[in-house]
C-alpha cells in the first residue's frame, strides 16, 4: 500500500471500505460488487441474503451495525426497516434521473430508501408438461384457480418470500381483501408446494417437476433464455410488481462509501450491468436501457400498487396472519 508522508512518522493509507448486504440475484450481487470496487477503489465485503434474512439481521445488529448498504430484494422489507428506524435518510443527487416509481417507494417523502429496479409478477409454464396433459395455458389470475390445474402449480410461501407476498398483495388490490382471500383459498387447492424461495417454482417448472410457476418475470426469463421449455404469461387482469431498493443502514461504519455506492447503483451504467449477470429487471434510471429480453414496461399491465401501505409491517403481519389461518389452515 502507498505511504502517506515519508520517514518514520509516515502513516499507511487505509483504503475505503463498504459492507454490502445484497438481496438481488447472487450473480448480480457479485458483479456489482466487483465493478464498484474496480471503478472506485472501495473494498467491498458482500453478503447475499433474502429480504427477510436481511431485515432480521439489521434488527439483531441495531445497537452495533455491521453493514453499510442494503441493496436489492423486494421493497416491503426496506419499508419495514425504515419503520423500525434501521435506515438512514438519504436524498441521492441522482433522484432527478429516476422514474417516478423509484423516487419514493415509501410514499412518505422521507427518502429512507430508493428504487434501483422493478420486476413484475408473471406465470411461467412448461409447455411440454401442459401439452402431455392436454391443458390450455393459463392467461389470467382467474384461470389459475380452475379445477383443471389441481396440483399443477407452485409458488413460494408469502411468509418467507417477498415474491409470494407480492402475489398476496396483488390479489388483495385486484379483488379486495375478502374476495381476494376467497380466491387464494381456491388457488391453494391447485398448489402442490409452497417453496421458501421466490425463484424456486420456475426452476422446478424448467426441470419438469411442476406445470406452472407464479414468479417474477425476470426469474422466468432466465429459465426461458437458457433453453428450457418455459413460456411466460402476463396475467390479463393486470399484475403487481416489486421495487428492488437501495438503502443506507443507520449507523453505517462507512457512510461516505455507503452514499457513494447508492449513487453508483442508481446510475445508468451500473444498472445496465444487470443483464450481464442474467438479472432481467427494468432499471430505475430513465437513461438506462432495459434488457432486450423484457417487453416494454408499458405493455405489462401494471396495477396501481400501494407500496407504502402493503410494505408496512402492520399490513403485512395482518395479511400473513389471515393467509396462514384462512388459506393454509395448518393443513400443509
Amino acid at each position: 500500500m502507498p505511504l502517506v508522508g515519508c520517514g518514520g512518522g509516515g502513516k499507511r493509507h487505509r483504503p475505503a471500505r463498504l459492507t454490502l448486504y445484497c438481496g438481488a440475484q447472487l450473480e448480480w450481487c457479485e458483479l456489482a460488487s466487483a465493478e464498484f470496487e474496480r471503478e472506485t477503489g472501495v473494498r467491498v465485503s458482500m453478503t447475499r441474503r433474502s429480504s427477510g434474512e436481511t431485515l432480521a439481521q439489521l434488527w439483531a445488529e441495531r445497537r452495533n451495525p455491521r453493514g453499510d448498504v442494503w441493496w436489492g430484494g423486494t421493497g416491503d422489507g426496506h419499508i419495514q426497516a425504515a419503520e423500525a428506524k434501521l435506515l438512514e435518510p438519504y436524498r441521492s443527487p441522482r433522484l432527478g434521473e429516476l422514474h417516478e416509481w423509484a423516487v419514493d417507494p415509501e410514499g412518505r417523502g422521507l427518502h429512507h430508501t430508493t428504487g434501483a429496479y422493478m420486476g413484475a409478477l408473471s406465470f411461467a409454464y412448461n409447455r411440454d408438461w401442459l401439452g402431455k396433459k392436454g391443458l390450455d395455458a393459463p392467461r389470467s389470475w382467474a384461470d389459475l384457480a380452475k379445477p383443471a390445474y389441481r396440483g399443477e402449480i407452485q409458488m413460494a410461501n408469502p411468509a418467507s418470500s417477498g415474491t409470494a407476498y407480492t402475489v398476496l398483495a396483488t390479489i388483495v388490490q385486484l379483488l379486495g381483501e375478502d374476495r381476494g382471500f376467497a380466491y387464494l383459498e381456491k388457488l391453494d387447492a391447485n398448489v402442490n408446494q409452497y417453496t421458501s424461495s421466490g425463484a424456486a417454482p420456475v426452476r422446478a417448472a424448467a426441470r419438469g417437476e411442476t406445470a406452472i410457476a407464479i414468479v417474477f418475470l425476470h426469474d422466468a426469463v432466465v429459465q426461458k433464455s437458457a433453453g428450457f421449455p418455459i413460456e411466460v404469461v402476463l396475467p390479463s387482469e393486470g399484475t403487481g410488481y416489486e421495487i428492488g431498493c437501495a438503502s443506507i443502514i443507520r449507523g453505517a461504519r462507512h457512510p461516505d462509501s455507503a452514499r457513494r455506492f447508492v449513487d453508483w447503483i442508481l446510475g445508468s451504467r451500473a444498472q445496465e450491468l444487470g443483464a450481464r449477470a442474467r438479472s432481467y429487471q427494468w432499471p430505475s434510471n430513465r437513461s438506462a436501457r432495459a434488457p432486450a429480453l423484457l417487453p416494454p414496461v408499458a405493455s405489462v399491465g401494471l396495477i396501481p400498487f400501494d407500496m407504502g401501505r402493503f410494505g408496512s409491517k402492520r399490513t403485512r403481519a395482518r395479511l400473513l396472519s389471515r393467509w396462514e389461518r384462512q388459506v393454509r389452515g395448518g393443513a400443509r
